[in-house]
Order: C-alpha cells, then sequence, then structure tokens
C-alpha cells in the first residue's frame, strides 16, 4: 500500500460556537495529487489553513509523516513547515519585488545558501514552470495565468516534499488553467511531491485527481471520499453526483430487467 504522507482524524473546525465542519478523517499517501473539493462555503480554504497551521482545529489532529502537527513544539512544527509549499488564491507575490527576488526570499531567510547559489536555484525554478528569463519582471507586468505560474515557483522554493494549492485555477481561461493542471501534473511526476488542491472547477478536479474528499455545507462534514472519476460513476449520494455533473444528467445503466428509451 502507498505510504500514509498526511493523516487527519476527527478533525473539528469552528470560528468561536459556529462550527464549520465535524470529524473529518482521511489520509493523504505520498505522492498523491488530493482533491479538497465541495461547494462554495462549505470550508474548502478554512480546512487548507488547519493543515498548514494558520488556524487551530477545535479537535482532532492533523499528521505529517505520523507527527502531530498541532501537539508538536515550535520548532518540530517549524520544521514540518520547510517541507509545505503553499500556492495561495491570488497568488500572495509581493508586488514591490521582481519575480526573482520573490523566489529568493524564502531561499535567504531560510538556508545559509550563497547569494551565487540562491540566483542559481531561482534560475532553476523559474524554468521549471516555464519563466525563464522573466526574473527581473514585476508581477504587474505578467498575465494571471503567469502570476499563478511564478507563485508556484516560489512555492517550490525550498524543495518541499508537499505543495498546498488553493483554487489555482480561480480567474484563468479554460486553457490556461488545463496548461497550470498539466504542470502540476508534472511537477508530482518529476519531483515526488504529494499534491493537495483545493477547488471546484471540475475540469481540473478530472483532470489531476488521484483521491479526494467532498464537504457538504449542509451536513457539516464529508459526505463522500475516493477518487473522483470513482464517484462520478459510482456515487449515488445525489448532492455528489450534482456537483460532478453541474446538475447534468448522467447516463447510467438501466435497473436489471427493463428497457432504457430514447
Amino acid at each position: 500500500m502507498a505510504e500514509a504522507h498526511i493523516t487527519v482524524s476527527e478533525l473539528t473546525m469552528s470560528y468561536g460556537d459556529v462550527v464549520i465542519q465535524h470529524d473529518l478523517s482521511f489520509t493523504i499517501h505520498r505522492g498523491d495529487i488530493f482533491i479538497i473539493m465541495g461547494g462554495s462555503g462549505s470550508g474548502k480554504s478554512t480546512l487548507l489553513r488547519h493543515m498548514i497551521g494558520l488556524q487551530r482545529p477545535a479537535k482532532g489532529e492533523v499528521c505529517y509523516d505520523g507527527k502531530n502537527f498541532w501537539r508538536a513544539n515550535e520548532g518540530e512544527r517549524q520544521k514540518i513547515l520547510r517541507k509545505i509549499g503553499v500556492l495561495y488564491q491570488r497568488g500572495a507575490l509581493w508586488s514591490s519585488m521582481t519575480l526573482a527576488e520573490n523566489i529568493a526570499l524564502p531561499l535567504a531567510e531560510y538556508t545559509a545558501l550563497s547569494q551565487t547559489e540562491i540566483d542559481d536555484i531561482v534560475s532553476l525554478k523559474l524554468a521549471l514552470v516555464g519563466l525563464a528569463g522573466f526574473g527581473e519582471y514585476y508581477p504587474s507586468e505578467l498575465s494571471g495565468g503567469m502570476q499563478k505560474r511564478a507563485g508556484l515557483a516560489r512555492a517550490m522554493a525550498l524543495d518541499p516534499d508537499i505543495l498546498f494549492f488553493d483554487e489555482p485555477s480561480a480567474g484563468l481561461d479554460p486553457i490556461t488553467a488545463r496548461l497550470l493542471d498539466d504542470l502540476i501534473l508534472h511537477l508530482r511526476d518529476s519531483l515526488g511531491s504529494t499534491v493537495v488542491v483545493v477547488t471546484h472547477e471540475l475540469a481540473s478536479i478530472f483532470a489531476i485527481g488521484d483521491n479526494s474528499i467532498f464537504l457538504d455545507t449542509d451536513a457539516k462534514t464529508s459526505i463522500a471520499s475516493g477518487s473522483p472519476k470513482d464517484l462520478l460513476e459510482h456515487s449515488d449520494n445525489p448532492k455528489v453526483r450534482q456537483f460532478l455533473t453541474r446538475g447534468e444528467a448522467v447516463d447510467r445503466p438501466p435497473p436489471s430487467g427493463k428497457v432504457a428509451h430514447a
């Protein structure tokens, strides 16, 4: 069996007395592209923030390679976070810095590398995302898709084991979104990273997702998990099927002994 990389157990998220999701339990295996999906307001991005240490759970555990993040001391948490890269929904690039300076920032902050070594790594990361030669550009000089790729280059600066993406295709046209999906697949396959993606974009969900969890707004918990393609073909939950088909009819075999008519 594939090695468990991230394990979430009995996780409850809340803002004060308002519960967002409760009793979430799932496992993300090493090398997976894992999709967190659900409707607007279901808590997808909130779950991501709990997983990367920005919000403390009301209850439950988030474990990396068996190490409980929220029970670890500060030094242990920092070691875990050093193995994580995050691409935020809007890229979160520093507008006053060039792309090269944005990517160099975590390297200068968390390593003892020389400036020459940092420059070499920056050039490599930009090349990996198809932005070779754009190091001296500012974020405002780039298209939305290029900004997302630059944000990805920065997320990869410290060679993380795990990459988190918050709505990576948001605001992108279909062609650019597909190119970003292809890039995510390429990086996973070439670097062996585990990838966690928050998204509601069906094209991306089916193109890149190995496994998934579906968060329901009404039940305030997960109501389905598994490969998105398997859920589309086999789930009997009407909410899950409606989400994965955008409400469109999906052909299914007629019940035994009955004939389907056009």
